[in-house]
Parts: C-alpha cells; structure tokens; sequence
C-alpha cells in the first residue's frame, strides 16, 4: 500500500452532500408578497376578481389567513354581491372568522398596498404553480413512507400516487379560452387540407360507405359500438384497428377486458387470412395455410402500429394513466376499449349504484378524448329488451333506449353506433322499404346517434367463420373445393350466368 493511502483516515458518520441537503429544513415553495397582491387586487377591482376567480381556489394560498380570505371573496362572488373591503369584512364576520384572518385591519393593509389589478393573471399563475409545487412534495413525502412500508402493495402504492398526481391536474390546469379569430384561422387550414384531394378530416375506418357519413372519426370523439352478444363487435372493432394500423399506418391502442392479446391476435389472423377461427384453436392447419399464415404473420410483424393491453381488472383510472404514457411513448391516434361494462370507476368504490358507476365511466371517456385530443371508440353491451320485441314486427334492430345502464352513454357520446344481423335472430329478408334481399352473411352497422352529421343505416358484408366485415359488394376468393364445383356446373350448363352457378336467386346471396 502506498504512503498516500496509508494516510488517509476513514470518515465516521459519512453523509452524502445530497444527504445533508435533505436533512436541512426547508420551506414549502410560496410566494407571500404575491398572495398578498392577488388578495389586494380583488379587494380594490372587479376586474380583478373576473380574472383570477377561475384560476384559484384557497389550498393555493399558502398562509391559512389567506385562504380564508379568498374564501370569502368566492362566497361573495358565487352570490353576486359586490366585492371590497367593506363586504369581504362582513362576510368573514358573518362565517366567524374575521379575527382567525387578520382583522379588518389586515384588510386594509392588503388594499392599500396595491395600486391596480394589473398583472393578476399572471401573479395568480404564480401561485398555482407554487401550490402544485407544494402538492408534488406533499405526494413525494407520502410516496417514500409507503414505500418503505412492506405490508403495502407496491402496485397499490403506485396507483394510489398516480391517482393524487392526476388529481392536481385535473383540480388546477384549466384550459384558457381562446379567441374567436384563433378559431377561424385553424378551421380555415383544416378546410383547406380537406379540400386539397380526397383526405378525410378524421381516421378512416377502412370502411367506405361509413368514412362517407362519418368523414373519418374525429378527434376529441367518443364513439359507441354497440350491440347484443354475438353480433359481432368486437370482430368489427378488431377489422377497423387492423385496417387503420396497417393500411392507414397509424398508431392504434386496443384495451380488451373480454379477452387476451392472444386470443385476439388470433382473431386478426383469421380474418386476414381468411381462416376459420376454428382452425386456430385445433391447430390442423394444411401446408397452403401454414404458408398464408406465416406470409400474414410477417405482413403484420412489419407494422407494429397495434398496441394491445389485455388486463382484466381495469379502473377508469387505470385506463386513463394508460393512456397517456401509450400516447406519449407511441404516438397513439385512436384507441378501442372492449367493452364498457367491463371497467370499474374505482378499486375503492363501494358496491353501489351501477348506472352511476357507468356514468363516471362514461364521461371520464368522454374527457380523456378531448384531453389526448383522438377518438375513442367504446364498445358496450345492449340490455335483453331487443330479445324480447317482437321479431316480425319490430326486427329486433337496437335503438338508443337498448343502451345498458346507463342514459349517460348516449348523452355523453358523440356517435352511437350499433351492429345489427338480422340472420342471428333466424329472420331471412331485409326489412327495409326497398325491395327485400337476402340476410344471409350480411349485418347492418346503424348510426343512431350522430351529433355533428346524419344518422344512416349501413349494409356490410360479414363472415362469421373468420370475423370478417367487409363492404357489401365484397365477395371472397373460392376455396378450391368450391372452384372444382363450380366449374363442372358451368362445364354441364353452359348458358348460366356464374353467378347463378349453385342456383342462387341473386348476386346479394352468393356465399363468397
């Protein structure tokens, strides 16, 4: 050992420089002078107090003689009365607490102290960032005893403070209105882009006839699929992320409580493959398939734009903080949720009022759609009311009122949308007032509710065996086995139209 390191002595009781920094007693972030200023304005200007009112609320103030202060001039302004010295010193008084905020004299010090209301905007921004300040160390603090705490679940401990950092978002940044000509000037650039050729304000469906009445799904849209089991929904919602994340290239989150990623996966590659979904539970596939499966597997593998998060026990909450990160971290532009009734608005709610529940969950949709600024598209059940209408009379074709739990769904919806297939309830014909035409692999996509453009019934081709919609004039390849019979019908009679070839009554029945 060298001279040098002999020399040097252990240090007893070493702290870290951050250590010390830790140890010393610090105060809360707050900004006194200005709290002081923003009180002394609203007392000596009603502009003042027009300004500020939406932007504040007492935690921000720091001092409690402060807070009771503000509360005061919010009670005041809450009932219309005239806000000054005079009337916040009487309303103190009238709640009992003029001496715990001063005194009147403290009033007059906080209004002689200011010349004007200028600025109080600004100043009242100050103070809302100190208060978020203060939250965030008040939640760090929190964070540390929970975390040292083994008993707690550590999942637990990190949603409980994602819950309280979102709370300080939602109770304190509050979007500023913006001027009309702002306005004028973005809808003006977005009608130009749309009239440039044959783009589409919103996200295509892959749907045609549908983008047609829709002109894409917007963004800041919440969109209801609905539909009674086995109609279909969510093979719908699965041909729509597939044909937007692939064909379209944009990035889609899929958030399924029914199902998992495996499964729907799956169900994707059925379809794309055209594939009975049978075969991929049985695995007995031929050569000719395995070779199609792996062609689509790679084709799907190189456009990694569908992002799928299959948990089961998901809050409101939870999907939401989701959210966000998968819109950080991937860029996400619409997101599909199967289904509704599946979520829960809390962990720690008690058993309760269902419709109520189904509400929270509704419009908290609606809000983190406007917040991420992209569509949502929810899927939902439909009660039992449509089984038991009459089926001649009525068809069983949903209506608004069939919405389950809840009538916050419709009312917070921009679109609702439901799938109706007439062939599952057994009924043969179409009961439009056109001509009547066969219901066979057919299904109807209803839009019953559109706030911001018509309502429309749409006929789409759909084939139950691989989950796959398509647009009515769709019809798919033919199996070799169907060739090698069709062709030694058309061989034995010449003069039938193909068409007709298995002795169908029209081009809207053929099977393929």
């Amino acid at each position: 050992m060298s001279e040098e390191a002999k020399n040097i002595k252990p240090i007893k009781n070493f702290k870290t420089a951050r250590q010390e920094d830790l140890l010393q007693p610090k105060i809360p972030p707050q900004a006194l002078d200005v709290e002081k200023a923003v009180l002394g304005a609203m007392l000596i200007d009603k502009r003042g107090v027009n300004e500020a009112i939406d932007i504040l609320f007492p935690e921000v103030f720091y001092l409690p003689e402060h807070q009771l202060i503000y509360q005061a001039i919010f009670s005041l302004f809450q009932d219309l009365q005239p806000i000054d010295f005079l009337t916040v010193s009487q309303r103190l008084e009238k709640m009992g607490k003029l001496k715990e905020a001063g005194g009147e004299f403290y009033l007059v010090e906080l209004a002689k102290n200011v010349a004007s209301a200028a600025n109080i905007e600004f100043h009242a921004r100050i103070l809302l960032e100190k208060y978020i300040r203060r939250e965030m160390i008040d939640i760090a603090r929190k964070m540390e005893v929970n975390a040292f705490d083994e008993t707690r679940d550590i999942f637990e401990i990190l949603d409980e403070a994602e819950q309280q950092l979102f709370s300080i978002t939602q109770g304190s940044l509050k979007q500023a209105a913006q001027s009309v000509d702002k306005i004028l000037m973005d809808v003006k650039n977005q009608l130009e882009e749309i009239g440039k050729g044959d783009k589409l304000p919103g996200i295509r469906s892959g749907f045609p006839s549908i983008d047609e009445i829709t002109a894409g799904w917007q963004r800041g849209d919440l969109i209801i699929l609905a539909a009674r089991p086995s109609m279909g929904k969510t093979a719908f919602a699965l041909n729509m992320a597939r044909n937007i994340s692939i064909d379209y290239k944009i990035p889609v989150a899929f958030f399924s409580l029914e199902m998992t990623a495996q499964q729907l996966v799956k169900r994707i590659l059925s379809a794309e493959t055209q594939i009975p979904a049978e075969k991929f539970r049985t695995g007995n596939f031929t050569d000719e398939e395995l070779k199609i499966l792996n062609h689509k597997i790679s084709v799907i593998s190189n456009n990694p734009n569908l992002y799928i998060n299959d948990s089961s026990m998901m809050t409101i909450f939870d999907l939401r903080a989701q959210a966000r990160r998968m819109k950080s971290k991937y860029g996400i532009e619409i997101i599909f949720i199967d289904y509704l009734q599946l979520m829960h608005a809390s962990d720690k709610m008690k058993p309760g009022n269902r419709e109520q529940e189904i509400s929270t969950i509704s419009r908290n949709l609606k809000a983190l759609a406007k917040e991420l600024d992209i569509p949502i598209i929810a899927l939902s059940q439909l009660s039992r009311k449509v089984e038991e209408r009459n089926a001649r009379d009525q068809h069983k074709r949903p209506m608004l009122s069939d919405l389950r739990e809840s009538g916050a769904i419709e009312q917070d919806a921009d679109i609702v949308s439901f799938i109706y297939r007439p062939e599952y309830y057994g009924l043969m014909e179409w009961d439009d007032d056109d001509e009547a035409s066969p219901t066979h692999n057919e299904a109807e996509f209803i839009i019953a509710k559109h706030r911001n453009g018509k309502t429309a019934r749409i006929r789409l081709k759909f084939y139950n065996e691989i989950g796959l919609f398509a647009e009515l004039d769709h019809h798919l390849p033919l199996t070799k086995e169907e060739k090698s019979v069709f062709e030694s019908k058309i061989n034995r009679m010449p003069d039938i139209d193909p068409k007709d070839a298995f002795g169908k009554e029209s081009e809207d029945d053929f099977p393929f």
